[in-house]
């Protein structure tokens, strides 16, 4: 972050309703003097580097707006959108930066658009559309086109902005309740929308897996698939008896992986271990602890909690699963791979001698150990391929900080990430032994987590953390050293779906909270948690949920939720005692 960059301004906060804030906007006529009519004759003119920024515009702006977007004729007078890529912008706001000016005096390019790199520019059309209004945001004009066909007004401005943070990002659950890949490119769109570019995917858990593994087909014949599902909280006493599941083709994920490249996002896939784990032992029940328990009577789990069927810690499982990365690496191009590693029960280990013997084998201190082990063996073969680790903040017990724990058999390499979610804690600790960090504490930014303390919330569990709460999170905690917060790369929002059973119950538990998330890691100048103004987003939100409502978005009304909202009977977790565990 440039300490030297400037706050959002007056303009930005309550002229245009921009969400995220821009670092500084200036609008100095309104839709009078300067402004700008696009009409159907408005040219688009891209520059080298754009051409993914000028399809977006073509292909999801152009319908809604009713215009072609064509390039430049030679047309004396032609209105004309520009998209340039600037070093100057680079050097002000970084790749991601770009400045947006509409000026109607100006010859050529009314409208420029100039981004420190290909994203920056996609972030200033993100942008652009906001100033067309909420139509915008739909799939074609609302009336029909008169004589001169349609013309859209843009106010004279000048908009700089850059980001926060470089990882800027939101964790979809689709191993606990599965959405179509349809669901998923929505939400693409969405995550474009507010300007954040990480889409962390948890495909695989106890209650189902959802990637194709070609050399391990059983993994999505019968681990896709669970025969009911608990219905609410795990303490509840209702199921609902229809089997849940399905897949991604390896073809469903390269379009999903080749879509999100086209809106600057990154997708980032997890595949758990050594615990969450059991959908892939039912499918291949060697993979367990068979000196235990039956693996063969296992089925992919039908209710919510940490299952204590893991992974059994021999060569011919790590084997299996590197087979699996193998494939996973040809179609994420990501450099970041996640592979879970919390929640990891040890009492199978602890009464299994196949167990205890590798222990002694490897000198390791105990069952923690044992789980770091795990972990340390991905996290090099990772290292090898030119890919880095990511882990839930429990990747960093049994000694996996200390090169001299467990008989030396070494720390996690310097690219492995940590994702912190049991609160700041296991951050701090890895940002200050030198690892980057992705804050995502739960009492924060889980947005499974209740809304309000009212009766009327579908299916409460968690924290009550509400829209004002989410937007006085701050992915850096106080205290941190300079070094240290160096190393804090930014923030996601978590969204576990057990309680989420279809697009509407994801949409309700992350829109609005979503918006005020997006502008906390990515407005540069936004203040200290105790100045920022609940008050004043709220009020620009107001005019967000015109776009929210373009976009089908079956969001949380600020009054609460509407009757077809509410889940009546469906039991949550009651306020009383501590959290629930993920």
């Amino acid at each position: 972050m440039d300490d030297h960059r400037p706050g959002p301004d007056a303009d930005s906060l309550t002229g245009h309703l921009l969400i995220p804030a821009p670092t500084a906007a200036h609008f100095p006529g309104g839709t009078g003097t300067g402004a700008v009519v696009l009409g159907p004759d408005t040219a688009l003119d891209a520059g080298p580097g754009t051409e993914v920024a000028a399809r977006w515009l073509r292909t999801v702006v152009g319908p809604a707006t009713g215009l072609d977007l064509l390039p430049p004729a030679a047309a004396e007078g032609q209105v004309t959108v520009a998209l340039r890529v600037s070093e100057e912008v680079t050097e002000r706001h970084g790749p991601e930066g770009y400045r947006l000016s509409v000026d109607g005096a100006r010859a050529g390019a009314a409208v420029l658009i100039e981004g420190g790199g290909p994203a920056g520019v996609f972030w200033g059309a993100q942008t652009l559309r906001q100033l067309l209004g909420p139509a915008a945001y739909r799939r074609v004009p609302l009336t029909p086109a008169g004589p001169d066909g349609h013309r859209w007004t843009l106010p004279a401005a000048t908009v700089e902005d850059g980001p926060r943070f470089r990882w800027r990002g939101m964790m979809l659950d689709v191993a606990r309740h599965f959405l179509p890949k349809d669901d998923v490119l929505r939400y693409l769109d969405l995550l474009a929308a507010h300007k954040l570019n990480v889409l962390h995917l948890h495909l695989t858990d106890d209650q189902g897996w959802r990637i194709e593994i070609r050399r391990h087909p059983r993994l999505t014949e019968t681990g896709a698939w669970r025969a009911r599902t608990k219905l609410g909280h795990r303490a509840s006493p209702l199921w609902t008896e229809t089997p849940h599941g399905g897949h991604y083709t390896q073809d469903d994920i390269r379009e999903i992986v080749a879509y999100a490249a086209e809106r600057h996002i990154t997708v980032v896939p997890e595949i758990d271990i050594p615990g969450h784990s059991q959908a892939a032992i039912a499918a291949y029940p060697e993979l367990g602890n068979t000196d235990v328990i039956d693996t063969t009577s296992l089925t992919v789990w039908d209710t919510w909690g940490i299952s204590q069927n893991v992974l059994a810690p021999t060569d011919s499982t790590l084997r299996f699963y590197e087979e699996v990365l193998e494939e996973v690496l040809a179609l994420f191009p990501s450099p970041f791979v996640h592979l879970g590693g919390d929640e990891c029960p040890k009492d199978q280990w602890r009464a299994s001698p196949a167990a205890q013997a590798r222990i002694a084998e490897l000198g390791l201190s105990g069952e923690d150990g044992l789980q770091s082990w795990f972990l340390r063996h991905f996290d090099r073969w990772l290292a090898e391929r030119g890919r880095r680790l990511v882990g839930w903040d429990e990747i960093l017990e049994g000694g996996s900080l200390s090169a001299e724990a467990d008989g030396g058999s070494g720390r996690l390499t310097p690219g492995a990430m940590v994702s912190s979610w049991r609160g700041y804690g296991g951050g701090v600790a890895a940002a200050e032994a030198g690892h980057d960090v992705v804050m995502c504490p739960e009492q924060q930014v889980y947005l499974d987590h209740r809304q309000d303390a009212g009766e009327d919330e579908p299916v409460p569990i968690g924290y009550v953390r509400t829209l004002a709460d989410v937007y006085r999170f701050d992915p850096v905690p106080p205290g941190l050293s300079p070094a240290a917060a160096a190393h804090v790369v930014g923030a996601q929002a978590n969204v576990w779906t057990e309680a989420m059973d279809s697009r509407a119950r994801v949409d309700y538990q992350v829109f609005p909270r979503l918006a005020a998330f997006a502008e906390v890691v990515w407005s540069t100048g936004l203040p200290a948690p105790a100045d920022r103004d609940p008050a004043g987003f709220a009020h620009r939100l107001g005019a967000h949920y015109a776009r929210l409502d373009a976009l089908g978005v079956d969001y949380r009304p600020p009054a609460g939720p509407r009757p077809w909202q509410r889940r009546p009977g469906v039991l949550g977790r009651p306020l009383e005692g501590p959290p629930p565990t993920r």
